[in-house]
């Protein structure tokens, strides 16, 4: 039985084993050849005669045994080193990267498609020189407009300042889609903002296609060339039911006729044409008739619009007739006697609806009387003296005319009576009185009115399609807004707001019964804005494929409104994917807007700034370029850094600042005067007749009519020129938006004078201004005449002369645009408050003439 040498083992290791054998036992030194050779054969032969030595065959053993294993362990820690390691990459490893919480899919908002322009390198450089050879040196962009021409992303928004040559840009641009890149005419709209743009870019485009070789007729560059409201017409013509449809601000005036004017109409005009008022007061009639919570409300209107406006005690009428105020009492019903006599023999007394009713009233303790009642108005009646009637008749044994101790019960009233009464100024005010009261103005209404906020009355039904066009620009639903405004009990707006509810409500179902049917734009962008996509899936694919890719000027001017409608259209253009397209050279959709928010002067109508101010977060995109045109090819560099100075106040895109790029000129200052219209028109004169053009605007149409006659007569001298040579023009502040001249001359002062608690409401309710701003509209106003002041002064090219009232006793806390005038500057050049100089006006200035 082999012996077991186990319990001598020590324990198993990976390094090598050390033995602790028996002296006896030990492994001998490693012997020399010739004992290792007699070792062997001595071995040899005890093997064969079968004899052991038993120490040498246990050390043998144990030698063999021990070798043996630690060449096993090493062999099998190598092998199964190996085998493990194989095996071990065919293990899966499983790590959770999952959320803890969990989350779904994205929503792809985006309101375009994740695309490029196919635009390579060798296309800019053949686009490049051939723009190079067909158009002249002057007319070749800029590194800015390049990229503004190339940019190939989905959205783009281009920044630029006045005179920054942005439309040679925009046609460039309809060149690079159509001519270069294959896109059709009728998958592209470039929109401006007013007719004459209009006409000015599509003579433009005619011009620079036909060095391509595309000779456009005037029809088809006014299909690419629109406003918006000549894009929408023919969106809603496209809808059974709706192929006549007339736009309410395109009805004639010419024989109350209908006309479509390819809807060229000017989105800033508020005035009203005798078509459009026959509508409204055919409107007003049927519902004053009909509706009588439209009558309740409409009484205290009138009564506020004929109420005796009060007047201040401290007033100089005031303090000049209360001498008289005793004398004035006594003999009060001997003058009412006069005036009713005269009223009764011009048919004029009694009214319908007035009880004649002789009653006193008290006014500062002393007697006074009134002639009537009217029940309806909740007020006293009080006639007045007819202007037409004699001025010199008097009372027997008076010193004064009738008229004139009428003028100063009239004044007393104002300053010391505190009832609600109601002053007859002729005998006209009481036949529009009797119709108003009986209802059947056919005429309308009959009154004015002031809504708080407003600079002067005006006729009922022109305050309430005002009003409802600032609601509707806003996006907002009139009687939606409506109700959720708020009045103070005493407030005759609260009434206002409610007589406009209803009768706005009733008005658009008026012009839907006209035949054809007609519509107000607002209502049409409305229509098929983010509030109603449905309406636009009723579109064919023909009438909104020109929405595709859309290029649009002057875009700090649109409204909430219309971008609603912009971003329902593109989402609608993208949901219709590749079909809207199948078989057409244009793809997909783009947006491209052109603007500046320091040239946004339309808050007033429901303009804002913020879309083009926020840009890439109004118009979502998986990418926006941003480009800014900073060279103005207008002004020299006097000019861009007063106005920049003035308009900085107001919040801006930051990075802004334009640089004179044009010719060379001299520096010359704006100069700031105290208005003097011998000065200006000896000015004016000067700069006409050395051959420059001139710019005379004024901040109110009004002013017009007090310039000087020689002025005017050299305005009617000048139209009478051939258009070309025409070079004298007068126009507001706002209209000259796009214009320039060498000379400009600026009439009046840039200044908020108002607050409007209704606007300041719907600003609210759409979201715009600050948040918890209570007056957002209002200071959205103060920022705005500063950009009014901005647009006027860069119209100039070479001289700029600013006349200004005196302030006198005004409100010093009225925001100014003037206030921003720096005197230590040399850009400007302020002379208010100088005396004149002993020669004449023109010598003052003709030292900046050429």
């Amino acid at each position: 039985m082999p012996h077991d040498f186990s319990a001598e083992l020590p324990p198993k290791s990976s390094s090598q084993p050390s033995h602790q054998m028996p002296p006896d036992l030990n492994i001998p030194e490693r012997l020399p050849f010739f004992k290792r050779l007699m070792a062997r054969m001595f071995g040899g032969g005890l093997s064969r005669m079968q004899a052991q030595h038993v120490p040498s065959w246990q050390q043998g053993h144990a030698d063999g045994y021990l070798n043996g294993h630690a060449e096993g362990v090493n062999e099998g820690y190598n092998e199964g080193r190996f085998d493990g390691i194989e095996e071990g990459r065919q293990v899966l490893v499983i790590r959770d990267t999952r959320p803890l919480e969990h989350r779904g899919p994205r929503v792809d908002d985006h309101l375009f498609d994740d695309w490029r322009l196919p635009l390579t390198n060798e296309l800019k450089k053949r686009i490049k020189a051939d723009v190079a050879e067909k158009l002249p040196a002057h007319a070749q962009p800029t590194a800015a407009q390049w990229k503004m021409i190339f940019s190939d992303t989905p959205s783009t928004y281009v920044i630029a300042g006045a005179g920054a040559g942005k439309s040679t840009s925009l046609v460039l641009r309809v060149l690079l889609l159509n001519h270069y890149l294959g896109f059709e005419l009728d998958s592209m709209t470039v929109v401006t903002f007013t007719r004459e743009s209009r006409k000015d870019f599509i003579n433009k485009l005619v011009e620079i296609m036909a060095l391509w070789g595309h000779e456009l007729t005037l029809r088809q560059a006014r299909e690419v060339v629109r406003t918006f409201h000549s894009r929408i017409l023919p969106l809603v013509r496209s809808l059974p039911g709706f192929e006549q449809l007339q736009a309410f601000e395109n009805l004639s005036s010419q024989s109350g006729q209908l006309f479509d004017d390819s809807a060229d109409s000017n989105p800033f005009d508020l005035r009203i044409n005798d078509a459009q008022r026959h509508q409204l007061n055919l409107c007003y009639r049927d519902l004053y008739a009909a509706n009588p919570r439209f009558r309740e409300v409409m009484a205290p209107l009138y009564r506020q619009s004929l109420q005796l406006k009060e007047l201040d005690r401290d007033h100089p009428d005031v303090q000049k007739r209360i001498t008289v105020m005793g004398l004035s009492s006594k003999r009060d019903e001997e003058l009412c006697d006069v005036i009713e006599d005269l009223w009764i023999r011009a048919g004029a007394w009694p009214i319908q609806g007035v009880e004649p009713m002789r009653q006193t009233v008290e006014v500062s303790g002393l007697t006074f009387h009134v002639h009537g009642y009217a029940a309806e108005l909740d007020a006293w009646i009080v006639l007045g003296f007819d202007p037409g009637e004699d001025q010199h008749l008097r009372r027997p044994d008076a010193k004064l005319p009738v008229w004139a101790e009428w003028v100063i019960k009239r004044t007393l009233f104002q300053a010391f009576c505190r009832k609600p009464v109601i002053w007859l100024e002729n005998y006209q005010a009481s036949r529009g009185m009797m119709q108003s009261l009986s209802g059947a103005a056919v005429a309308g209404p009959g009154f004015d009115y002031k809504v708080k906020g407003e600079l002067s009355a005006a006729p009922l039904l022109d305050c309430f399609v005002a009003a409802a066009s600032f609601i509707e620009n806003l996006g907002l639903d009139v009687p939606s807004a409506v109700a959720q405004m708020s009045f103070s009990e005493q407030d005759p707006d609260r009434f206002f707001f409610e007589a406009l509810s209803l009768f706005w409500k009733a008005f658009e179902n008026h012009l839907l019964d006209q035949s054809p049917p007609v519509m107000t734009y607002n209502r049409m962008f409305s229509l098929f804005g983010e509030n109603s996509p449905e309406n636009l899936k009723l579109v064919s694919d023909a009438g909104l494929r020109p929405l595709s890719h859309l290029m649009i000027d002057e875009f700090q001017d649109v409204s909430p409104q219309i971008v609603s409608w912009i971003r329902a259209s593109l989402r609608e253009i993208r949901s219709r994917g590749p079909a809207l397209h199948l078989g057409r050279g244009a793809q997909r959709s783009s947006l491209l807007c052109v603007g500046d928010d320091w040239q946004s002067i339309y808050g007033w109508r429901g303009s804002s700034p913020k879309f083009f101010m926020e840009f890439p977060k109004e118009f979502s995109s998986p990418a926006t370029t941003k480009v800014m045109l900073s060279d103005n090819f207008r002004s020299h560099q006097h000019i861009i850094d007063a106005a920049e100075h003035i308009v900085r106040a107001a919040p801006a895109i930051s990075g802004k600042k334009a640089r004179a790029s044009g010719p060379v000129q001299e520096l010359l200052p704006v100069t700031v005067l105290d208005r003097n219209d011998d000065r200006l028109l000896a000015s004016l004169t000067e700069h006409y007749h050395a051959g420059d053009s001139v710019l005379l605007l004024y901040r109110k149409g009004s002013e017009r009519s007090r310039l000087p006659e020689a002025l005017q007569a050299l305005a009617d001298a000048d139209y009478t020129l051939p258009p070309q040579d025409r070079r004298l023009k007068q126009l507001t502040y706002h209209s000259a938006k796009g214009l320039q001249a060498d000379a400009v001359f600026l009439l009046g002062d840039c200044q908020h004078l108002t607050q409007s608690p209704y606007k300041n409401q719907v600003y609210q309710l759409t979201g715009l201004g600050r948040e918890g701003d209570l007056e957002a509209f209002d200071n959205a106003q103060k920022d705005e005449v500063l950009r009014l002041a901005y647009v006027a002064i860069t119209r100039a090219v070479r001289h700029c002369y600013w006349f200004i009232e005196s302030a006198g006793n005004d409100d010093g806390n009225i925001p100014r645009a003037s206030a921003r005038v720096a005197g230590d500057k040399a850009f400007f050049d302020d002379r208010r408050g100088a005396s004149s100089p002993g020669t004449s006006s023109g010598e003052s200035l003709s030292t900046s003439v050429e």
